[in-house]
This record gives structure tokens, sequence and C-alpha cells, in this order.
């Protein structure tokens, strides 16, 4: 079964697929962005990310399976069980390839990696759009010519040039003291018109004897928390709201997060707007309360 292709096509939907037993592949939103060095455009995308602690079957990954292959839900469980043994005696030995996903593998220290494939961009909103490298433009350097000095040329200007710019200036002095004299005028005027506005609107005062009183209106509207600390998921909504009372007895801000894809209602130990907090709850969580505790990302619209 080609698991990694259903997971790749379920990336341009969701921000989280979890492969039950295994681990989830996140994505995050990053804006494009711009290679000054090699002048490279690159347009928004998502940025792949893998979390070997999002084991737990949230039913996503196998519903699409299910679909995609004519089959059962439970026949879909066994077919990702069966791959995903394969890829854990793969992963010991040699790199997990995923096509177009990325690369698994041990790390020295025997640690899991991952590195995510670059070339394929699963924001939607950027289909179509691929990085392009722009030419530099060299702009021309403007070379300033210095002024000939006036000295180095006076002994070849001849008279008639140096009486007709004489007179060019009397008359360009003429006119500018004549303009002068009329703009302080004009000045002179608006002022006092202005004055007069001034006057006028002072002598114009308004008194309200009962006027009306203040209403101060605080108007917020909350955003939708996207990450949840799931607790479990019920066929009863009895069986949800007797859950969601336990988990409050014990301090937990619990409440019940609706249904999901397969028709269960699920209960949240709580909610959070910065997966890193969420990250932070579900491990405190599975420490002091649940070890079946797991992550969902479900974004509100």
């Amino acid at each position: 079964m080609a698991l990694a292709t259903y997971i790749k096509d379920l990336l341009y939907r969701y921000d989280c697929v979890i492969v039950p037993d295994f681990g989830g592949f996140i994505s995050n939103k990053i804006s494009a962005k711009i290679n000054e060095q090699s002048h490279t455009f690159y347009p928004p995308s998502k940025q792949l990310g893998f979390n070997h602690h999002l084991t737990h079957n949230d039913g996503l990954l196998a519903n699409y399976v299910a679909s995609a292959e004519n089959i059962s839900f439970e026949k879909a469980n066994q077919k990702i069980v069966e791959t995903v043994s394969k890829w854990n005696q793969q992963i010991k030995t040699q790199a997990l390839v995923l096509d177009k996903v990325g690369v698994l593998e041990l790390n020295p220290e025997n640690q899991l990696t991952f590195e995510p494939n670059n070339e394929v961009n699963y924001l939607l909103s950027s289909f179509g759009l691929s990085s392009f490298e722009s030419n530099s433009i060299e702009r021309p350097v403007e070379k300033v010519v210095p002024l000939v000095p006036a000295s180095e040329n006076k002994k070849g200007i001849p008279a008639f040039v140096k009486y007709a710019a004489t007179a060019a200036i009397v008359l360009t002095l003429s006119y500018t003291g004549w303009t002068g004299y009329q703009n302080k005028q004009q000045e002179t005027k608006m002022a006092k018109q202005q004055e007069e506005v001034n006057q006028k609107i002072q002598s114009a005062t308004f008194v309200i004897d009962n006027p009306l009183p203040t209403i101060e209106l605080n108007v917020t509207k909350e955003l939708p928390k996207p990450y949840h600390v799931v607790a479990g998921a019920f066929y009863y909504k009895e069986n949800a709201q007797k859950k969601v009372d336990q988990l409050k007895k014990k301090g937990y801000d619990s409440y019940i997060l609706g249904k999901n894809s397969s028709g269960l209602i699920q209960v949240a130990y709580a909610s959070f707007y910065k997966v890193s907090d969420a990250y932070k709850s579900l491990a405190n969580v599975r420490e002091a309360d649940s070890k079946d505790a797991w992550l969902l990302v479900k974004k509100f619209h």
C-alpha cells in the first residue's frame, strides 16, 4: 500500500496527519521570502515537521485510506498497521524515504530524525507558484562635471554680454521686489480675514443643559483555539459529559470539543492558541493523568 501517497494528499488539506503507532507529520505556514545573495524569490509555503510522540489513532488517515481503496475502516487500519511494522523494521538499518514527504532515519545517538522534501509546496493558496531568480540590476554611476569658475573665462567674455547680464540682474531684482510687495499685501489681507473668522467662531458658543450619559462598549471577539489535548472520544453524549465532570474535579478546564469525522464525541482536557503550549500540557497530562491523551489540531473557519 502506498501509504506515503495518502499522507501527501492529506497534507494539502490538514495541518497534522498522524500515522498510528509511528508519529505525526505537522505543517506550519511560512511567508514568502527572498534570498538576497542569490536574488531568488520563494512563494509562501508549508514547512513540514515530524513528531514521534503523536501516535494516537485519530481516524483521519484510516478514513481516507478506506475511502480511497473502497474498503472498510477496520481493513484500512489493518493495512496501516502492516505498513508501519515494515517501516519500523526498515528504519533500524536504513533510511526510510517517503515519496514527496521526506526522509526518516536514525542518527548516531539512535534518535529519529526527519528531513522534509522541500520540492513540494503543500500550501494550496500557492498552487502554481514556484521560486524564481531575478537578475541583478546594475545602475549607472552619474559623473558630476564641475562648473568652470568665472575667473577663468573673465577675459574672454565680450562687453555686450556683460552689459546684458547686468541688465538682466537689475530687472530680476526689480521684479522680485515688486512680487514680494504684492505677496506681503496678500498675506496681511488673509490674516485679517482669518482673525474675523476666529472671532465669529469663538462667539458662537453652544451650551447643552442635559447632556446624554456616555456609554462605553467593550466588544471583543475571541478567536477559537486550534490545538487541543484530547482525553477520549465517546459514542454517547452522557459518557462524554461524565468524563468532562471527572476532569473538572481534577482541576482541568475540560469541555466537549465536538464530533470527529467518525461521529464520536471528543472530550478535551484543554485547548491552546500555541502549539508549544499544547505540547507542554500534553506532556503534563500524560505524566499526571492518562498516557492515552493525544494532541488534535482542529482549526475553525
